[in-house]
Protein backbone atom coordinates (compact mmCIF):
# COMPACT_ATOMS: atom_id res chain seq x y z
CA UNK A 1 0.00 0.00 0.00
CA UNK A 2 1.40 3.75 -0.88
CA UNK A 3 1.96 5.57 1.99
CA UNK A 4 3.57 9.34 2.17
CA UNK A 5 6.79 7.89 2.26
CA UNK A 6 6.32 6.17 -1.09
CA UNK A 7 5.12 9.80 -2.55
CA UNK A 8 7.78 11.15 -1.50
CA UNK A 9 9.92 8.50 -3.82
CA UNK A 10 7.79 9.01 -6.18
CA UNK A 11 8.38 12.84 -6.19
CA UNK A 12 12.10 12.15 -6.05
CA UNK A 13 12.28 9.45 -9.02
CA UNK A 14 9.90 12.67 -10.97
CA UNK A 15 12.38 15.32 -10.41
CA UNK A 16 15.03 13.69 -11.76
CA UNK A 17 13.41 11.95 -14.73
CA UNK A 18 10.39 13.46 -15.94
CA UNK A 19 10.82 17.01 -14.68
CA UNK A 20 14.51 16.59 -16.30
CA UNK A 21 13.15 15.59 -19.76
CA UNK A 22 10.81 18.35 -19.23
CA UNK A 23 12.50 21.15 -18.42
CA UNK A 24 11.36 23.36 -21.42
CA UNK A 25 7.89 22.45 -20.86
CA UNK A 26 7.51 23.52 -17.00
CA UNK A 27 9.28 26.32 -17.95
CA UNK A 28 6.62 27.23 -20.12
CA UNK A 29 4.03 26.37 -17.73
CA UNK A 30 5.31 29.10 -14.76
CA UNK A 31 4.49 31.36 -17.22
CA UNK A 32 0.52 30.24 -17.12
CA UNK A 33 -1.76 27.68 -18.10
CA UNK A 34 -3.61 27.74 -21.06
CA UNK A 35 -5.73 24.38 -21.01
CA UNK A 36 -8.30 24.00 -23.68
CA UNK A 37 -9.83 21.10 -22.44
CA UNK A 38 -12.28 20.79 -18.74
CA UNK A 39 -12.52 17.24 -17.29
CA UNK A 40 -15.06 16.62 -14.56
CA UNK A 41 -14.04 13.49 -13.16
CA UNK A 42 -14.38 10.73 -10.39
CA UNK A 43 -11.83 11.28 -7.20
CA UNK A 44 -11.89 7.26 -6.93
CA UNK A 45 -7.91 6.53 -7.05
CA UNK A 46 -8.51 4.06 -10.16
CA UNK A 47 -9.64 6.81 -12.46
CA UNK A 48 -6.72 9.44 -13.37
CA UNK A 49 -7.87 11.77 -16.34
CA UNK A 50 -4.13 12.71 -17.50
CA UNK A 51 -3.23 8.92 -17.70
CA UNK A 52 -6.42 7.58 -19.37
CA UNK A 53 -6.10 10.27 -21.77
CA UNK A 54 -2.50 10.41 -21.74
CA UNK A 55 -2.13 13.55 -21.90
CA UNK A 56 0.89 16.10 -20.70
CA UNK A 57 1.06 18.83 -17.66
CA UNK A 58 -1.13 21.69 -18.46
CA UNK A 59 -3.31 20.40 -21.17
CA UNK A 60 -6.58 19.59 -19.20
CA UNK A 61 -7.87 20.90 -16.31
CA UNK A 62 -9.28 18.84 -13.96
CA UNK A 63 -12.04 18.78 -10.79
CA UNK A 64 -12.46 15.47 -9.03
CA UNK A 65 -15.32 14.38 -6.82
CA UNK A 66 -17.66 11.65 -5.74
CA UNK A 67 -19.23 10.09 -9.13
CA UNK A 68 -17.45 12.77 -10.93
CA UNK A 69 -21.01 14.91 -10.56
CA UNK A 70 -21.33 18.50 -12.15
CA UNK A 71 -24.27 20.30 -9.80
CA UNK A 72 -27.12 22.55 -11.23
CA UNK A 73 -26.22 26.78 -11.26
CA UNK A 74 -27.87 27.80 -8.20
CA UNK A 75 -27.10 31.39 -6.89
CA UNK A 76 -27.92 30.70 -2.95
CA UNK A 77 -24.78 31.01 -0.60
CA UNK A 78 -22.45 28.81 0.31
CA UNK A 79 -19.05 26.81 -1.05
CA UNK A 80 -19.67 25.96 -4.45
CA UNK A 81 -16.46 23.84 -5.27
CA UNK A 82 -17.16 22.08 -8.40
CA UNK A 83 -19.11 25.41 -9.40
CA UNK A 84 -16.32 27.79 -8.85
CA UNK A 85 -13.68 25.64 -10.37
CA UNK A 86 -16.23 25.24 -13.70
CA UNK A 87 -16.69 29.42 -13.75
CA UNK A 88 -13.21 30.03 -13.54
CA UNK A 89 -12.00 26.91 -16.51
CA UNK A 90 -14.83 28.79 -18.70
CA UNK A 91 -14.80 32.48 -18.22
CA UNK A 92 -11.14 33.07 -17.44
CA UNK A 93 -9.51 29.93 -18.92
CA UNK A 94 -11.69 30.20 -21.61
CA UNK A 95 -11.74 26.31 -21.93
CA UNK A 96 -13.01 25.40 -25.50
CA UNK A 97 -14.57 21.68 -24.57
CA UNK A 98 -15.55 19.75 -21.10
CA UNK A 99 -15.58 16.48 -20.76
CA UNK A 100 -17.96 14.28 -17.94
CA UNK A 101 -15.86 11.60 -17.16
CA UNK A 102 -17.87 9.01 -15.29
CA UNK A 103 -16.85 5.25 -14.71
CA UNK A 104 -17.40 1.68 -13.50
CA UNK A 105 -17.75 0.31 -10.60
CA UNK A 106 -18.03 3.77 -9.08
CA UNK A 107 -18.70 3.81 -5.31
CA UNK A 108 -20.79 7.38 -5.63
CA UNK A 109 -23.60 5.93 -7.93
CA UNK A 110 -23.62 3.30 -6.15
CA UNK A 111 -24.22 4.44 -3.00
CA UNK A 112 -26.97 7.34 -5.03
CA UNK A 113 -28.43 3.42 -6.64
CA UNK A 114 -28.86 1.56 -3.13
CA UNK A 115 -29.41 4.63 -0.96
CA UNK A 116 -27.10 3.27 1.88
CA UNK A 117 -26.47 7.02 3.14
CA UNK A 118 -30.07 8.00 2.66
CA UNK A 119 -31.13 9.81 6.12
CA UNK A 120 -27.60 10.04 7.20
CA UNK A 121 -28.58 13.29 9.50
CA UNK A 122 -24.35 13.81 10.85
CA UNK A 123 -21.71 11.45 11.06
CA UNK A 124 -20.48 9.41 8.48
CA UNK A 125 -22.38 9.35 5.24
CA UNK A 126 -24.21 12.95 5.76
CA UNK A 127 -22.26 14.71 3.57
CA UNK A 128 -21.91 11.51 1.03
CA UNK A 129 -25.58 11.09 1.22
CA UNK A 130 -25.95 14.75 0.37
CA UNK A 131 -23.73 15.19 -2.75
CA UNK A 132 -25.54 12.31 -4.39
CA UNK A 133 -28.66 13.40 -4.42
CA UNK A 134 -28.20 14.87 -7.58
CA UNK A 135 -28.66 11.61 -8.51
CA UNK A 136 -32.25 11.13 -7.26
CA UNK A 137 -34.54 10.99 -10.77
CA UNK A 138 -31.73 9.05 -12.30
CA UNK A 139 -32.04 6.24 -9.52
CA UNK A 140 -35.55 6.25 -9.31
CA UNK A 141 -35.46 5.63 -13.59
CA UNK A 142 -33.04 2.98 -13.13
CA UNK A 143 -34.97 1.02 -10.09
CA UNK A 144 -38.52 1.68 -12.27
CA UNK A 145 -36.49 -0.30 -14.89
CA UNK A 146 -34.76 -2.73 -13.62
CA UNK A 147 -36.54 -5.71 -11.15
CA UNK A 148 -33.13 -6.38 -9.21
CA UNK A 149 -30.22 -3.59 -8.53
CA UNK A 150 -27.51 -5.91 -10.19
CA UNK A 151 -24.48 -5.15 -12.48
CA UNK A 152 -26.39 -3.79 -15.53
CA UNK A 153 -28.30 -1.48 -13.27
CA UNK A 154 -24.97 -0.57 -11.37
CA UNK A 155 -23.71 0.52 -15.08
CA UNK A 156 -26.88 1.84 -16.43
CA UNK A 157 -26.40 4.32 -13.03
CA UNK A 158 -22.75 5.31 -13.83
CA UNK A 159 -23.95 6.03 -17.46
CA UNK A 160 -26.99 8.23 -16.45
CA UNK A 161 -24.65 10.30 -14.39
CA UNK A 162 -22.94 11.49 -16.71
CA UNK A 163 -26.14 12.41 -18.66
CA UNK A 164 -27.35 14.11 -15.48
CA UNK A 165 -23.98 15.97 -15.14
CA UNK A 166 -24.16 17.37 -19.22
CA UNK A 167 -27.94 18.68 -18.43
CA UNK A 168 -26.52 20.45 -15.16
CA UNK A 169 -23.55 22.51 -16.87
CA UNK A 170 -26.26 23.76 -19.41
CA UNK A 171 -28.15 25.64 -16.07
CA UNK A 172 -25.14 27.34 -16.01
CA UNK A 173 -25.92 30.80 -17.94
CA UNK A 174 -22.14 31.09 -19.44
CA UNK A 175 -21.78 27.63 -20.45
CA UNK A 176 -25.22 27.66 -22.03
CA UNK A 177 -24.33 30.85 -23.60
CA UNK A 178 -21.08 29.73 -25.49
CA UNK A 179 -22.36 26.67 -26.15
CA UNK A 180 -25.29 27.99 -28.06
CA UNK A 181 -22.10 30.15 -29.85
CA UNK A 182 -20.84 27.34 -30.43
CA UNK A 183 -17.52 28.29 -28.44
CA UNK A 184 -17.83 25.52 -25.80
CA UNK A 185 -18.60 21.86 -26.88
CA UNK A 186 -19.53 18.93 -24.08
CA UNK A 187 -18.52 15.84 -24.33
CA UNK A 188 -19.88 12.61 -22.00
CA UNK A 189 -17.48 9.90 -21.25
CA UNK A 190 -17.63 6.43 -19.31
CA UNK A 191 -14.31 4.52 -18.12
CA UNK A 192 -14.26 0.87 -18.15
CA UNK A 193 -11.97 -0.76 -15.16
CA UNK A 194 -12.35 -3.75 -15.92
CA UNK A 195 -11.31 -3.97 -19.81
CA UNK A 196 -9.80 -0.41 -19.97
CA UNK A 197 -12.42 0.93 -22.92
CA UNK A 198 -13.58 4.31 -23.47
CA UNK A 199 -17.20 4.71 -24.06
CA UNK A 200 -18.42 8.36 -25.81
CA UNK A 201 -21.52 9.42 -25.23
CA UNK A 202 -23.60 10.05 -28.97
CA UNK A 203 -26.22 12.55 -26.91
CA UNK A 204 -28.36 12.62 -30.05
CA UNK A 205 -29.20 9.08 -29.92
CA UNK A 206 -28.43 9.17 -26.07
CA UNK A 207 -25.53 6.11 -26.55
CA UNK A 208 -22.33 5.51 -25.08
CA UNK A 209 -20.24 3.99 -27.94
CA UNK A 210 -16.61 2.75 -27.65
CA UNK A 211 -14.13 5.51 -28.46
Amino acid sequence: MTQFTDLVEGYRRFRTNEWQNERQRWSELAEGQSPRVMVIACSDSRVEPAIIFDARPGEMFVVRNVAALAPPFETTPGRHGVSAALEFAVTQLEVEEIVVLGHGLCGGCAAALTGQFDGAISGAGHFIASWVSLLDEARDAVLAKHEKVDATAFVEMELRAVQVSLQNLRTFPWVAERVAAGKLALHGCHFSINDGKLYVLDEAEGVFRPA
